[in-house]
Parts: structure tokens; sequence; C-alpha cells
């Protein structure tokens, strides 16, 4: 996996100022998805090896119907199956939104409960975190039964545990030790 993100980085930056340059994040965005997408397919990733299949048409595979031929974004798929790059592009879709939010200063922001928080809750915790980290927050949440009761928040590096489990994990550990 690291080295996949090795690969990947300087192909999702080139790919993101590209993009920045040309004022169209969110239309390489919803490309490289589809790119992803289709390179995470068993039945393409199959066809990375194959010898009998040439590069450009493992770069159509993962262009969207009706692109360009001549578009930056078709350029880049070609230059990615070229370099052997075409089984990095899920990672490279998945560094370039990375890089997306934080140039649109947006905080993605994942929320496992103990049970399903109601709108209002969702709301305050929003507001919560964006006074916090200084930037628009995005969340999604999950149920997660395992919990006992509480949530964990994971905002990228920084990952609240304020769940029923995690204190009593801390207070076992406190105990123990």
């Amino acid at each position: 996996m690291s080295s996949a993100l090795t690969l990947a980085r300087p192909y999702a930056r080139a790919a993101f100022e590209s993009a920045r340059a040309s004022g169209t994040l969110a239309d390489w965005s919803g490309k490289l998805a589809f790119a992803a997408n289709v390179a995470a397919d068993p039945r393409v990733t199959a066809l990375f090896g194959d010898p009998r299949i040439g590069a450009g048409d493992l770069a159509a595979l993962c262009v969207p119907a009706g692109e360009a031929a001549e578009s930056a974004f078709n350029a880049f798929v070609q230059l990615l199956a070229d370099n052997r790059r075409l089984p990095v592009l899920p990672e490279i879709a998945a560094l370039f939104e990375e890089l997306k939010l934080e140039s649109e200063r947006v905080l993605k922001v994942d929320v496992r409960a103990a049970t399903p928080i109601d709108d209002a809750g969702l709301a305050k915790l929003k507001d919560a975190l964006g006074r916090r980290f200084g930037r628009a927050v995005e969340i999604s949440q999950s149920v997660d039964t395992d919990l006992l009761g509480g949530a964990v928040i994971d905002a990228g590096d920084v990952v609240i545990d304020g769940s029923v489990r995690g204190r009593l994990e801390r207070l076992e550990h406190a105990l123990t030790h």
C-alpha cells in the first residue's frame, strides 16, 4: 500500500496542479473517481499485466465516455498507461481529493457513534469542529454498536475518542499501570 501511495503522490500532485490552473478541480475530481472505479474493477485489473493489450486501449477504458481525445485528462490517463501506473489510479484519486479538500479548506470528518445522531446534534458537532479546526466541515456518520455509548470522531490526523468503550479502556490502563 505504501509503495502504491509513493507512486501515486507525484501523479496526484500533477493532476491537482493542472486542474487548479485550469479551474476544473470538480471536473477532474469526478473523472478521477470514474477512472479509479474502473481501475479497481477486478475485470480491468486482470488486463493490466496482459501483454496483448496496448497502453492506449487500457487508457481508453479509464476515460469517461465523451471525453475529448486532446483533453488534459485524456493525456494524463495516457501518461499513466504509458508508465504502467493505471493500477494506482485509486490512490491517485484519493490523494487528489485530499489536495482538493485542503485547497478548499474543507475537513472531512467520520463520526462513529453507538446510536444515530440526529440532525440537530450533527449541526452542533459540525459547528464545534469548524471552530476548533478553523475550516468548513463535512461529516459522515456510521453506527458502531461495539462502542457501547458515545462516539469516535476521526478528523484526519486527529481522533477524538468520546466513546464509553474508549473511556473504559483508558480507565483500565490507568488502573493496571
